[in-house]
């Protein structure tokens, strides 16, 4: 097998199509719950079809023997019933009952479900070929797919594509300003009517390829993943499909090669379970590893922007005392760290010296004499404009030191009226020039 007998040999394109394409509409529904703080509503909604599937095959089973794809059909309708009920009894919790979302949500979650699960009890003993589509319709079976699975799939994602296309404008102020929507006499209702019909249209179309167990984790895990590499909603949109297009591919790439080459009893991998697999692998890669928002990379410039700080802090106290003797060869990890920072200094062209004892170069001196002058200038802002008491503003000027701009430097200079002395007396260094 190579890479494009995935896309079109008649054993795998269906669940190689069906997947990808199930998986675009899914993660673009995603963003927009993202967005709106409703992640949960996926999980309570998708659980909440359990019920609608489970009477859906067993009357599909009653009418139709025989026809499978039937069955099918009508599960899913049974399963778009359900959840709309699922999603009115939230919203009259949350608005007669003055019930809490997490709680309408939970509640609906295991009430839905816990009905679901006492039916399909019921139904293994007068059903046995339907409770086995059930249990399909819980857990997925996308391997199992065909090209009618495909084509619809390929509907839904056009559709919702064509919405999120042409209502760009007011679904962004329906997302970030309702208010102002409201005020613009946008069709907010419309937009809210349509977002959850097409939000229960891919819940219950998705199930087939992922379950209704798993189905919320392929809303949800592709727009956290595309989140973390933007700000802007059209490229969100963008990153979240194909966040949720490559956890499909991927998950389904993987679940064809074990079980193709698998013999035996070699265990293979379940499509829907590997798929939600690739997708939490990508969320959580993206948490920690995207250059804005990871947590690797935020934690890389914390630890900079420390060790900025701290070489401020040693250019600044040799400034106060000319040259200073540092005992740093004394064993402690500490002291260890203070010559790492000292080697740094003098690498940097900012002091010279030897033997535990340094003074400032040239250029280290005006770069000591730019952190003081900004430490003294927001003391006595602190002192005059704000009115601290001078016995108060030390710590908060240690902080602002280090942070303060060129430009908010010459704000306060011009503010202050170019001050000499701080509020304690001591003198402003000038704005030094030439800093190395």
């Amino acid at each position: 097998m190579n890479f494009w007998d995935l896309f079109t040999d008649p054993v795998f394109r269906g669940a190689t199509w069906g997947t990808l394409l199930m998986a675009i509409p899914s993660s673009l529904m995603g963003v927009l719950l993202l967005l709106k703080r409703q992640s949960l509503i996926g999980e309570s909604l998708s659980h909440a079809t359990y019920p609608g599937i489970v009477l859906g095959v067993s009357l599909g089973a009653l009418c139709f023997p025989e026809a499978g794809e039937k069955i099918l059909l009508a599960s899913l309708i049974g399963a778009f019933v359900s959840s709309f009920a699922g999603l009115k009894i939230i919203a009259w919790m949350e608005t007669s009952g003055k019930v809490r979302s997490d709680a309408a949500l939970c509640f609906v979650l295991s009430l839905f479900f816990g009905i679901g699960t006492v039916i399909a009890s019921a139904m293994q003993w007068l059903f046995p070929s339907g409770r086995r589509q059930v249990q399909t319709l819980l857990f997925g079976q996308a391997a199992t797919m065909s090209d009618f699975h495909s084509g619809l799939y390929a509907g839904l994602a056009l559709v919702v594509i064509a919405f999120l296309w042409g209502w760009f404008r007011p679904i962004q102020a329906f997302l970030f300003d309702l208010d102002f929507a409201k005020g613009a006499g946008l069709p907010v209702r419309f937009l809210q009517k349509t977002f959850f019909f097409l939000l229960l249209l891919s819940l219950t179309l998705g199930i087939r390829s992922v379950g209704i167990v798993l189905m919320s984790g392929m809303i949800v895990a592709p727009a956290v993943a595309a989140r973390q590499f933007t700000d802007r909603l059209a490229p969100l949109f963008v990153l979240s499909a194909f966040f949720g297009a490559a956890s499909a591919f991927l998950g389904n790439f993987f679940s064809s090669l074990s079980a193709l080459f698998g013999t035996g009893t070699t265990y293979a991998l379940p499509t829907g379970p590997s798929i939600i697999l690739v997708g939490s692998f990508f969320a959580v890669a993206s948490l920690l590893l995207a250059p804005k928002r990871g947590l690797v990379f935020r934690m890389g410039r914390i630890a900079l922007f420390r060790f900025r700080c701290l070489q401020e802090n040693v250019l600044k106290t040799i400034w106060k005392r000319a040259n200073v003797y540092f005992p740093i060869w004394q064993g402690s990890r500490l002291n260890c760290w203070l010559a790492f920072v000292l080697w740094r200094l003098k690498r940097e062209g900012w002091i010279e010296g030897k033997g535990g004892r340094y003074c400032l170069t040239h250029d280290g001196y005006q770069k000591a004499s730019a952190v003081v002058r900004l430490h003294r200038l927001w003391e006595l802002y602190l002192a005059s404009e704000l009115g601290f008491q001078k016995e108060k503003i030390h710590c908060n000027a240690e902080e602002m030191e280090h942070i303060l701009t060129p430009d908010i430097e010459e704000r306060l200079t011009r503010l202050l009226a170019n001050p000499t002395t701080d509020p304690h007396h001591q003198p402003i260094p000038g704005k030094p020039q030439g800093i190395g």
